[in-house]
């Protein structure tokens, strides 16, 4: 009862954030009343990959550039409570001690990272709903403090739907729009980077992109730009899937300064003789089927209701889209009553504005 009542007190006044660094903001500090913390690190995810995407919040951590010796181990060395396996635990959270009996240098990061920072103690959960990840938070305790318990990682999994489900409305629509083709857009950009992972090459459009992007802890690279760390986790991610730590896609979307989404994706490369070559990483304008998945999250579709929200965009009639279904015209009428409902719109043509041209553009101002 203790912890329910505590989460209850953790979510009280999180409806009433404007967005997601603010809920992040109001959460960590209800939750640090419930379970004591030194430092915590908040960061959003992609829906479909798990990889870290803005916004992030850091708190009571010195050197936020070590965020990304952090994703580095977490992405290329950790074996112990890697947030790929916390999304799909049965309970979404736990500690670094009471995971490992005590022994905490089994984990890389520890070893290698949080032991040298003065950190006794690690817990992280994965923020979950619907199957999908919105959110991962890692709360530390300096040496100083206890291990964190059962009945603290317990609270923390008790916030993981409940938050997860505030995250995603964040991602609806916020902005008036136009044209998904708006002039002065730069198109694709292209950073390079070779095997240990530093960054090599750039062209302009990856520059304007990265400007594009909101604040958040990042690196200095010797390309004269510092390269965010939703973009060195992509990066890192592809170098996983090279090394055949992880077969999970390196890609991540991220929303610009002006309600703009991109989409950053890599992949590496290979050089003679079948070695691991550089990391290829591409950051450009999300498409509309970019989106699809983070679209129907946002407004709480069922696959069905997308895959028939995506036949109307395409202009099909009810008829023809019961026929490629397999079901009755009633059916699908019954399935579009509930998307008006859920996206809050009254015909065919404010569905399709609203959940496949809202998203992308802002207005040109002026």
């Amino acid at each position: 009862m203790g912890g329910r009542r505590g989460g209850v007190d953790v979510l009280a006044g999180t409806d009433r954030a404007a967005d997601a660094t603010d809920l992040f903001t109001r959460a960590s500090a209800r939750l640090r009343r419930s379970v004591p913390f030194d430092a915590a690190v908040w960061a959003a995810t992609d829906p479909e990959t798990g990889l870290i995407t803005a916004p992030m919040l850091v708190q009571g951590l010195g050197d936020r550039e070590r965020c990304a010796e952090y994703w580095q181990s977490e992405l290329l060395e950790e074996n112990v409570l890697p947030f790929r396996d916390l999304a799909r635990a049965d309970v979404p959270a736990a500690g670094l001690r009471a995971a490992t009996g005590d022994a905490p240098a089994r984990s890389d990061r520890f070893r290698t990272l949080l032991s040298h920072q003065g950190v006794h103690d690690e817990l992280r959960a994965v923020l979950r709903t619907g199957g999908r990840p919105w959110a991962v938070v890692s709360l530390f305790r300096s040496e100083n403090g206890a291990a964190f318990s059962r009945h603290d990682a317990e609270l923390v999994a008790g916030l993981s739907g409940p938050m997860a489900s505030r995250l995603r409305r964040f991602a609806r629509p916020s902005v008036p729009t136009a044209a998904t083709t708006m002039p002065g857009v730069p198109g694709p950009g292209l950073v390079l980077f070779d095997p240990s992972g530093a960054a090599t090459s750039i062209n302009d459009e990856a520059r304007e992109h990265l400007a594009a992007l909101p604040p958040g802890p990042s690196v200095p690279s010797a390309l004269g730009v510092r390269l965010p760390i939703w973009v060195l986790g992509t990066a890192l991610q592809a170098r996983a899937v090279a090394r055949g730590r992880d077969r999970g896609d390196a890609r991540t979307r991220i929303r610009t300064t002006d309600g703009r989404w991109l989409v950053c994706h890599a992949s590496g490369l290979t050089g003679p003789g079948g070695s691991p070559g550089p990391v290829a990483l591409v950051i450009e304008p999300a498409a509309a089927s970019d989106l699809a998945v983070i679209v129907a999250e946002a407004y709480g579709l069922t696959p069905r209701e997308l895959e028939i929200t995506q036949l109307i965009a395409r202009g099909l009639p009810t008829g023809e889209i019961a026929a490629r279904l397999f079901i009755s015209p009633h059916t699908v009428r019954d399935h579009l009553k509930a998307v008006f409902e859920k996206a809050g719109v009254s015909s065919r043509g404010e569905l399709v504005a609203r959940l496949f041209a809202e998203q992308y553009w802002p207005r040109a101002r002026g």
